[in-house]
């Protein structure tokens, strides 16, 4: 049976960053907490949660006191920082430098929107951390987008600062942008509207994005594995089912469905980039131990 795995999928730089991180503080302590699930990936969870690792959520971080605490890849608002400064946290800040040069920018566009009475508008997931961090540098005052739906949240006749969270789509922010100039201008009744729009989507995503659709194309079957509260999985699945309608999601070999698959068909297993290696092969060696 021809099971290739995509050499392309697989942790991005931030993921890796954050989990040598962890497992590097874990060789010399017997625990370490982490605030929120270090990767959106149940199964890669879990077994860093069997070397000890702790995940907490922020009500539970406000609680600690001396105590080392890991900042996972996607980033926090400063409120996470001021905490830890007045509980004598020891923070390990494994944030993707990505989203910290991200977080900069956002911080210091929205001291000059401020000054001329616009607005910060981030395109991206409602209550993801990477968000929140986001929004956080704004002093909470930035305008989150999902989608359409969102936008009557933005005052159209006021300047507008446009970000976006690293791991969304490019297509979807492309549609986004082109919507908010387009009612700037209804709403303004000219064309050349203040508004500034920052491609701030991770290049690793974005071509991640571009390989899929070529990888999906090579195969009879295609198994997507990612974790299920991964925006970036959601995102690239979505790639390879718009090439391979034949395309499942799975987190894990226990939702395979080995009737879909025989002997003679190709099968193409990717991921995102919270998807482990390890676990892609797992998926692989259990679909050729099942399928004769």
């Amino acid at each position: 049976m021809n099971i290739t795995i995509d050499s392309k999928s697989g942790f991005c730089f931030g993921v890796v960053y954050a989990i040598q991180h962890a497992e590097e503080e874990l060789r010399n302590h017997d625990s370490l907490f982490c605030l929120g699930d270090i990767v959106h990936n149940n199964v890669e969870v879990k077994r860093l949660e069997d070397l000890g690792l702790k995940s907490i959520d922020h009500e539970t971080f406000k609680t600690l006191r001396n105590v080392s605490v890991l900042i996972r890849a996607h980033g926090e608002p400063p409120e996470t920082y001021r905490i830890a400064s007045e509980n004598n946290i020891t923070l390990i800040d494994a944030s993707c430098p990505v989203v910290l040069s991200l977080q900069n920018r956002v911080r210091n566009g929205h001291v000059h929107m401020e000054s001329i009475e616009g607005q910060t508008v981030i395109y991206g997931k409602h209550g993801h951390a990477e968000v929140i961090g986001l929004v956080g540098q704004t002093g909470n005052k930035g305008i989150v987008v999902s989608d359409s739906s969102d936008l009557d949240k933005i005052d159209f006749t006021k300047p507008i600062n446009l970000f976006s969270q690293t791991t969304k789509s490019k297509e979807g922010y492309k549609k986004i942008t082109a919507e908010i100039k387009q009612r700037m201008i209804e709403a303004q009744g000219i064309e050349n509207v203040n508004f500034n729009s920052n491609n701030s989507i991770c290049g690793q995503v974005s071509s991640r994005d571009k390989d899929l659709r070529t990888f999906a194309t090579k195969f009879d079957i295609i198994v997507f594995v990612s974790g299920k509260k991964s925006s970036n999985g959601k995102v690239l699945f979505d790639v390879c089912k718009a090439q391979n309608l034949n395309s499942y999601f799975i987190s894990d070999i226990d939702e395979l469905d080995y009737a879909l698959f025989s002997p003679e068909k190709t099968v193409g297993i990717c991921g995102a980039t919270s998807t482990p290696l390890w676990l892609m092969e797992k998926v692989r060696d259990a679909i050729l131990d099942n399928v004769h």
